[in-house]
């Protein structure tokens, strides 16, 4: 039997030990076993925990919430709305760099890949960490969103003056996670064409971020890829 064996990065894994050794992420564990054998299951294995690895705990400023990784072959890296190098870039981050181009004017870059991104301290963390091929949400319900809620409820108790993105009904239903006195959140409709219109456009996320950041005396982003 194939294992399921992701390396996560060493804060995580100290923050997190209590998740990992949890029944409902044994249980979790077993499904994906199970799950490998069938189905082709994205990210691959070595991606599973990437936005952890690019981003190790003590360095998040900004969490940017999704829900899925991408089902498409190639697509998802482990990175919440990324996909990698020479991968079309589908609607929804299409928008968000058209977003981005409206709000500080930077050209929308050729690829998808926002690893630039994560490495500066901008946590791009789905819900859900892995999707069957094909079929979007397969491996909701499974014990992801209650080890991801941890890592957000951890990160606003532990850590000060990080800005929470939340896109969408499904983010900005994590709200009640994060203290609010001591972090700050920008909510927005998705950039999913459905609902970039009716307010995603024009929420300038990225300069509202950074204005922020800087008055708190944080380096603030590189958005530019």
């Amino acid at each position: 039997m194939e294992k399921v064996k992701p390396v996560i990065e060493t804060s995580w894994k100290r923050e997190l030990s209590e998740e990992f050794d949890s029944g409902y992420f044994f249980k979790l564990k077993e499904f994906l076993v199970f799950e490998k054998q069938k189905f082709i299951i994205y990210p691959p294995a070595s991606d599973i925990f990437a936005a952890f690895n690019y981003t190790p705990f003590d360095n998040v400023k900004v969490v940017i919430l999704g829900q899925d990784p991408y089902h498409g072959a190639g697509q998802a890296n482990g990175l919440c709305f990324s996909v990698n190098d020479n991968i079309k870039k589908p609607p929804s981050l299409q928008n968000i760099f058209k977003e981005l181009q409206n709000d500080l004017g930077y050209a929308i870059p050729e690829s998808g890949n926002l690893e630039k991104w994560a490495r500066q301290g901008v946590l791009l963390l789905n819900a859900t960490l892995t999707v069957r091929s094909g079929q979007a949400g397969s491996h909701q319900n499974r014990g992801w969103e209650q080890f991801t809620d941890s890592v957000i409820q951890r990160l606003s108790d532990n850590r000060e003056n990080l800005v929470f993105i939340l896109w969408g009904n499904y983010a900005r239903a994590k709200r009640k996670l994060i203290n609010t006195d001591k972090h700050f959140i920008i909510e927005s409709p998705h950039p999913s064409p459905f609902s970039a219109h009716s307010g995603f456009f024009g929420s300038k996320s990225f300069s509202r971020t950074n204005e922020y950041l800087y008055r708190h005396g944080i380096q603030p982003i590189n958005w530019q890829l």
